[in-house]
């Protein structure tokens, strides 16, 4: 199964601190009808999220509009915009070096992945690809890019240029310059230990086959 590439076993970083995990609300977290005027920080106030660890990660279409497949018979069909997005999140270890993949799925409105910050090794191989994408991700990619300063090596970095290169991907491949593909924010959760780890990738490879109940499924809206 391509959807889950393993981080090494014995090697999961612990986080006592962090808040009890539930691996649905990530999906959930999202208000079904969020108001463009008041819109709340998913960030822990005073977690490092440059800390060395692992994060179950949703990232949401703009809208929550069905850009990137659709679910047929429990499973996800990535049309050409999902398959850049894949293909993108794929590209990220060869990018950012302090990243490690571990469980994905690309749904029609929504990413869900597991992803391992390794702080302190050498700066991105390509760092220069990130600031050509966020050149050109648009209006709406450049509002949320450039708002707070986000520590290299930090999951808000690497979120933001995954989200960067993603948009320039699709908007080339749609010819649709400058045209929003993500919401602004994205939302996470420290996983803890290796339960939390298995629960979160447990959820994320089965979320095709439980579409018809997803919040994230307009036909729930």
């Amino acid at each position: 199964m391509d959807n889950l590439i393993p981080h090494t076993p014995g090697h999961f970083p612990i986080h006592p601190g962090a808040p009890l995990y539930h691996p649905a609300e990530a999906a959930t977290i999202s208000p079904n009808r969020p108001n463009p005027r008041r819109r709340k920080s998913a960030r822990l106030q005073h977690y490092d999220y440059a800390e060395t660890g692992g994060y179950f990660v949703t990232i949401c279409a703009y809208q929550r509009e069905s850009l990137f497949g659709e679910v047929q018979d429990g499973l996800m069909v990535l049309n050409d915009a999902g398959l850049a997005v894949r293909s993108e999140w794929l590209r990220t270890p060869e990018i950012r070096r302090e990243a490690s993949l571990d469980a994905f799925q690309v749904m029609p409105n929504h990413l869900h992945l597991i992803v391992f910050i390794h702080r302190g090794l050498p700066q991105d191989r390509h760092g220069a690809q990130d600031t050509d994408a966020m050149r050109n991700a648009g209006a709406q990619g450049l509002a949320s890019l450039h708002r707070p300063h986000r520590p290299p090596q930090s999951l808000g970095a690497l979120m933001a240029g995954f989200k960067a290169a993603a948009t320039k991907h699709i908007n080339q491949l749609r010819q649709t310059p400058g045209a929003p593909v993500w919401q602004r924010n994205y939302y996470e959760r420290v996983l803890r230990n290796e339960r939390e780890l298995e629960a979160a990738r447990e959820y994320i490879i089965g979320n095709p086959s439980k579409w018809d109940e997803d919040a994230n499924n307009p036909r729930n809206w």
